[in-house]
This record gives C-alpha cells, sequence and structure tokens, in this order.
C-alpha cells in the first residue's frame, strides 16, 4: 500500500479534486453554460432516436396552402372560421376543438362599414337607405356569427401571455383555474406575466374555455418544454394543450396537488414557503387524470417523430377539405382537433430537438397525447441526488484504476464506463421516464482519462522510453511496459542466469538464393525473419540477432521467466508451423520452399550488455548457448526440424519427446542426450504416443546391439511413417554396424567432427 500511495497518490488526489468540482458543478454552485449545452445535446438525440406510431385520437386540421390557395389569405373571415366550426362539431361529431390561432381584432371583412360610412354620408339622402343597412348589420357582423357557432360546442381559443414593456392588455381572458387565494397561502414557482393578448370578448365568452399558447424556448432557441400553468394577476392559467386535453377529457376543474410533509420530511411551515406543486388533477371521467409538473410548472414535450404531415405521429386533414365536407365522417369522429397551420407563410413553426421547422400546433398535440396517456417525461425531484452518486462512484473507481492501468487498458475502461453510464441513462430515459443529466459525469469520466492518459506521458514517458532505449530492440513491447513499471529493477550490467537459448537456420539457404533474383531474395527473407520474430516476441522472447538468414533469441532475460523452457519449446513448434504457412505463400510465388532447423538448450550463461567501444548488444554467451546453436546444425543430419538438450526436455516437461542419439559435439567430450519435441503431452493422439514408445524400443535395442529386432522395429516405423527420415537414418547404421561392428564396449553415442 506504501509504494502504491508513493506512486499514485497524486493523481489519485488530482482524481478525487476532479470529482469533487463535478460534485459542486451539479449542486450548481459552479454553473457552466458548456455542461448545460451537452446535456440538452444528449436530450436531443435520445428524442430523435425514439418514434411514435400514428395516434388516431388526436387530428391536425390544417389551414395549409392548398386552403388558403381556395379559400383566400390568411385571415380567413370569422364567418368561415364559424361555418369551419359547425362542420368539425354538427357533420363529423368531433369530441372538441382546439384553435392554436388567436381573434383578437373585430372581423371587418364583411363590408358593412363601408356601407354604414356611405349611408351616413354620401347617400344618407336616399330614402331608406339607412334604415336598410341598419337592418342588414346582424347578417354583416361575422364576429356575432362567430360566437354563435362558438356557443354550446366544445371549443377552446388560444392566448397569448407576455412580459414585453411595450405590451397592452387585450381582449379577455377565459376564468383562471384556481386562484392565489386557493393556494392556502402557497408560494409556487410558476411563470408570472403581466400582459395579454386574448380573444375578442365576444369570442372567449362564447366558447367552452381558452388557453395561452406561450412556448418556453431554452438559451439555443430550441423548445423542450412548455408551461401548463402559468399566472396573471391573482388567477392561474391553462395552457391551450391542458386545456384542449380537458375538454376533451371532459373534466370541469383543475385541482392543483401539493408534496407532502411525509414526502419531502419538511416542516410544514418549511414546507408551504417552499411551495412543492408536483401535480395537477382534472376531475375527468370514469378516472381522474393526474398530470406530473416539472420546474416551473412545465411539462416536458415528448416529440415523437420530426412534426408535419409526414411526421408519422398525428394526422394532417386539409382544412379545405373539412369545409367542402370532403373527408368521410369516421375519419375526423370522436377525435380531438387542433386547428393550426404549417404553411410557412404564417410563420407557426419553431425550432424542435427532432426539428428545426417543427409546426406548433403539433407540440400541442404533443403534450395532449401525454395527458390522455399519463406518459410524461420528467425530471425527478431526486435527479440531482442520483447526479451525485453516479459522480461520485464513477470519480471514485476511474480515479483509482486509470492510473494503474495501461493506455489500452484505459482506453477501454474509459469508454466502457462511458457507454455504462449512457446506458443507465438511456434505460431511466425510455423505461422510467426520467430525464437524469448526464453531461457533469461524461465531462468527469473524459477529465480523468486525458489526465490519467497527459499524466503518464509527461511524468513517466522518460522511464518508459529509456526502457525502450535499453531494450526495446530485444523483447517485446509487452515486456518493455512490464519492465517500465519497475525500471529501477532492470539493467544491462553482466549477470549469470538460467536461461534458454534458441538458434533457428534456413535449410539449403545457398541454393534458395541463387534461384531467386536479388529483390525477391530480399523479401523471402525478410517474410522469413518477420514471421520468425513475431513468433518469439509473441512468447515473451528476448530477440537477440540475426546472423544472415539465422535467428538467435533466448527466454528469461531481461524479464525473468519460471517457464523460460517451456516457452522457448513452445516456440520452436510455432515457428515451424509459421515455416509451413510461409510455404504455402511461397508455392504460389514460384519461389523455393523454406525448411528451418531450430536448436534449444537450456542452461546457466552470461547475459548483458557486452562487445567493444565500437559496438555493443545486450546478448548472452556461455557454454550452454554454443550447445544450442550445435543442435541447430545438427537437425539436418536427424531429419527432424527441432532437436533440444536434456536440461530444456527437464525444464519443459508438459511436451513429448522424441529421443534422437546421445552425441559428443565438436569442442564437448561429455556425450549430451538429445531430442525432439513433438507437442504437447495432452495433444497427442493414441497412434504417435504408441509410435513413439516403439521407437524408444527401437532405440534401446540398437543401443544393446541387437540388430535383428532393432531393424524389425524400424521397418514398421518407417511403413506407418515413410516421410520420417529418422527411421531411415538408423536403418542404414544398423547396415553399416553389421558391416562395421562397434564393439563391445560401444557407448551408443555418435561423435561430431564438425560445426
Amino acid at each position: 500500500m506504501r509504494r502504491h500511495l508513493s506512486r499514485y497518490g497524486a493523481r489519485w488526489l488530482l482524481a478525487l479534486i476532479f470529482t469533487l468540482i463535478a460534485a459542486l458543478q451539479i449542486l450548481h454552485f459552479l454553473p457552466t453554460i458548456l455542461i448545460g449545452r451537452i446535456d440538452d445535446f444528449i436530450y436531443d438525440m435520445r428524442m430523435r432516436v425514439q418514434q411514435g406510431e400514428l395516434d388516431p385520437r388526436i387530428v391536425i386540421v390544417d389551414i395549409d396552402e392548398k386552403s388558403i390557395a381556395e379559400v383566400g389569405r390568411w385571415p380567413w373571415n370569422r364567418a368561415t372560421v364559424a361555418s369551419l366550426i359547425e362542420k368539425l362539431d354538427d357533420k363529423y361529431h368531433v369530441r372538441t376543438v382546439g384553435f392554436d390561432v388567436i381573434f383578437s381584432e373585430p372581423d371587418t371583412s364583411s363590408g358593412y362599414n363601408t356601407l354604414e360610412s356611405l349611408a351616413n354620408k354620401e347617400l344618407k339622402d336616399v330614402p331608406g337607405f339607412g334604415e336598410r343597412v341598419r337592418a342588414l348589420k346582424p347578417r354583416f357582423d361575422y364576429d356575432k356569427r362567430m360566437a354563435m357557432a362558438l356557443d354550446g360546442r366544445p371549443v377552446v381559443l388560444g392566448y397569448f401571455l407576455s412580459n414585453e414593456p411595450t405590451a397592452i392588455i387585450k381582449g379577455l381572458l377565459p376564468p383562471p383555474v384556481f386562484t392565489v387565494e386557493q393556494l392556502g397561502g402557497r408560494e409556487i414557482d410558476v411563470s408570472v406575466y403581466r400582459s395579454y393578448t386574448g380573444n375578442l370578448d365576444v369570442l372567449q365568452e362564447a366558447a367552452r374555455g381558452g388557453g395561452f399558447m406561450n412556448p418556453t424556448p431554452d438559451l439555443d432557441g430550441v423548445i423542450r418544454r412548455v408551461p401548463l400553468i402559468a399566472q396573471v394577476g391573482d388567477g392561474f392559467y391553462e395552457s391551450l394543450a391542458l386545456a384542449t386535453a380537458r375538454a376533451g377529457l371532459g373534466a370541469s376543474r383543475v385541482k392543483p396537488v401539493f408534496f407532502t410533509a411525509e414526502e419531502t420530511h419538511l416542516s410544514g411551515d418549511t414546507l408551504r414557503e417552499y411551495g412543492a406543486l408536483k401535480a395537477i388533477k382534472l376531475n375527468s371521467k370514469p378516472h381522474t387524470t393526474t398530470i406530473p409538473l416539472d420546474r416551473n410548472l412545465t411539462a416536458l414535450i415528448n416529440y415523437r417523430g420530426p412534426g408535419g404531415p409526414r411526421g408519422g405521429q398525428f394526422r394532417y386533414v386539409s382544412a379545405i377539405d373539412v369545409l367542402k365536407e370532403r373527408l368521410p365522417v369516421d375519419d375526423l369522429a370522436d377525435r380531438i382537433i387542433l386547428v393550426g397551420t404549417t404553411s410557412a407563410g404564417l410563420k407557426d413553426l419553431r425550432a424542435a430537438p427532432v426539428n428545426i421547422d417543427y409546426p406548433g400546433v403539433e407540440m400541442h398535440a404533443n403534450i395532449i397525447a401525454s395527458i390522455l396517456d399519463g406518459d410524461f417525461k420528467q425530471e425527478p425531484d431526486f435527479g440531482v441526488a442520483l447526479e451525485l452518486v453516479e459522480t461520485a462512484l464513477v470519480g471514485i473507481v476511474l480515479g483509482l484504476l486509470l492510473p494503474v492501468l495501461s493506455p489500452l487498458m484505459s482506453i477501454l475502461v474509459s469508454f466502457a464506463t462511458i457507454a455504462g453510464v449512457l446506458g443507465l441513462n438511456l434505460y431511466m430515459y425510455q423505461s422510467l421516464n426520467w430525464v437524469v443529466s448526464v453531461a457533469a459525469v461524461l465531462l468527469l469520466i473524459g477529465s480523468l482519462f486525458i489526465f490519467s492518459l497527459a499524466w503518464g506521458y509527461l511524468f513517466e514517458f522518460r522511464k518508459s522510453r529509456a526502457m525502450v532505449n535499453l531494450f526495446g530492440e530485444y523483447v517485446a513491447p509487452e515486456l518493455v511496459a512490464e519492465m517500465a513499471e519497475n525500471p529501477e529493477s532492470y539493467n544491462m550490467e553482466g549477470e549469470s542466469r538460467e536461461l534458454t537459448v534458441l538458434f533457428c537456420d534456413v535449410r539449403g539457404f545457398t541454393t534458395i538464393s541463387e534461384g531467386l533474383t536479388p529483390n525477391a531474395l530480399r523479401e523471402y527473407i525478410n517474410l522469413y525473419l518477420t514471421a520468425m520474430s513475431e513468433d518469439i516476441r509473441g512468447n515473451r522472447g528476448t530477440l537477440d540477432k540475426y546472423i544472415g538468414d539465422a535467428v538467435m533469441a533466448f527466454w528469461g532475460a531481461p524479464v525473468a521467466l519460471p517457464d523460460h523452457a517451456s516457452r522457448a519449446v513452445a516456440t520452436a513448434l510455432q515457428m515451424q508451423a509459421s515455416a509451413k504457412k510461409l510455404n504455402q505463400d511461397f508455392t504460389a510465388r514460384g519461389w523455393p520452399p523454406l525448411k528451418i532447423g531450430v536448436g534449444l538448450n537450456t542452461g546457466e550463461m552470461r547475459v548483458g550488455d557486452m562487445g567493444s567501444k565500437i559496438r555493443r548488444a545486450y546478448t548472452v554467451m556461455g557454454d550452454a548457448v554454443n550447445l544450442s546453436s550445435r543442435l541447430e546444425g545438427i537437425t539436418k543430419v536427424y531429419g527432424v526440424g527441432i532437436a533440444v538438450g536434456e536440461a530444456t526436455r527437464l525444464a519443459a516437461p508438459q511436451f513429448a519427446y522424441r529421443e534422437l542419439d546421445r552425441v559428443r559435439v565438436k569442442g564437448k567430450n561429455e556425450p549430451v542426450p538429445i531430442f525432439e519435441p513433438l507437442g504437447r503431452m495432452s495433444e497427442l493422439d493414441d497412434a504417435t504416443h504408441g509410435a513413439l514408445d516403439k521407437w524408444h524400443k527401437a532405440l534401446e535395442l540398437v543401443r544393446a546391439q541387437q540388430w535383428d529386432l532393432a531393424e524389425q522395429h524400424l521397418r514398421e516405423l518407417h511403413e506407418m511413417y515413410p516421410d520420417t527420415a529418422l527411421y531411415m537414418l538408423y536403418l542404414e547404421r544398423i547396415a553399416h554396424y553389421r558391416d562395421v561392428p562397434p564393439g563391445a564396449d560401444w557407448d551408443g553415442v555418435t561423435t561430431f567432427e564438425t560445426k
């Protein structure tokens, strides 16, 4: 623990500081616009990926280009609007109609004012003209005509609230849904407006109700939420979507619902001051409808498509088709109707998360659909607590892990954490309808990751580079990284260790070089050396040098490997397999086939930085190294690909070996047994095990000079495996020993006078 604190303590402390900064931001002690923008972006992405099916309950009667072309430019006269209302109610039997339109100015399009002016001026002397004009006034009063159409019908009119300094009070507001007096002294967080533009008194008094149409754009101008309740004076008023849904549900009143002291763990006085209005209830039938509220009594709009006639969630019908009765009754019967426009010229297109030109009327439709379904996306009251817990967990876990992980693992862990955080956030959004901010924790993950990489680069790069400079040419990158963890434990000074050394050489290289062009030979050797080197480094071997077409490597230094012999044997077998794969390519190119011999030996040897003042290298020397080189050379005598010494066989017992001979190599007086590894013991089949036993029996018979029995065994093996040159070699030796008997004192050793 002390060593870890010494090495990682500073990074852990800074990670904790980053986590505290993120927590302070979540608690709004360090608010930043960037966090909000990122959260808005993520919110919009979630909204864009969800798609809703066509909602048959809500239909939008569109004042579109087609309708304007047939009826005339907007605004239409109130008589036409009255006819539209009557058609919807009397002909199509709709449930309710909400107008996303304001009728704040008197309609003078009938021409009555002109007639009245003539009657009072130019034509005042015409007998009976004035009386006739005054008699016709009711017929030309289009506002009265529309009021008569509204009377008794389930129609809701829209209006606008304003806080503009130049705004004036105009028109009439509908009755409030509740008042300040009904709150019992509570002060609630709500949008307060000073003025409004309402509908004409005669129209609003005749309508079933009214609702404000004010959107609440965020700082980037995108509308993600709308207020459901707003305050004007001492009254609280409902939005157009709420008023239309209430009329469609047959509800007569809106009741505020407050948090209780038990729900908030606040005292009665504190709760009263807090003014925690959590929802509103509609006395709809057969069941009451509860609508949850977010901050400032708003609701998030649950967009489910790009909007418009081709948006997919709500059906659009042209207003002219209603006026002309071109639609089947069943298309509109018992539907909630919203009258609005998608015409670009009427400027009711607004920026939404799913579309920068989203019809304003469809925003009301989305809220109505959510009210009918009781399905609202909400920012839960405990959202901040969720963020804090998530931030603390991520900060602590990543803060502890990233300093001790490799760069690749840091990347994987960081991206996995991001994926987990986003996955959890998406689950809460889709399954629980919780909208929880996630930008702060994502920025924390990114900050911890970048900081960890920067620290590793700035403060640990020198140590890693030193290791690379010392050993990068010899050992695999992963070993360099391991050595960089404790650089003080490694140096290039000479020392004696038990290691396993390997020599590999190409058979018949002279013939190969004569049969290839210089460029082809260069590519041939490069492919061969690359494949062999990758096998060595892949098994944590240290690549010593290339000697022409030969490769020298060893295991157990500079990084100590307890299983160095096993790794070396596994590498030798893998190199033979790689040579066979290369041959497929070489044969296809018309190149000579590749055959290699590999010699392995384990023993005490000197390892370190050796050489002259002009050139030095990290290498091994010693008698065990020389024997390995000799073993590689005599593989061709026995027709095998690999030959290992007895020390290697004993140190790697998990492999099956075929004893080749006992030999006395040049430069050594003592004979040594040599072996060919065939593969891992567990991977050999029964036939191979049987042949191996028969071979070792034949070898005993040869050494016992029982030539006939030995020959019998060898011929049986040769018939089973005619491509094994070793059996033919010993058959030839038996024939030679019959002619030239070795003598009774023969020790069964083969002596080599050359390297």
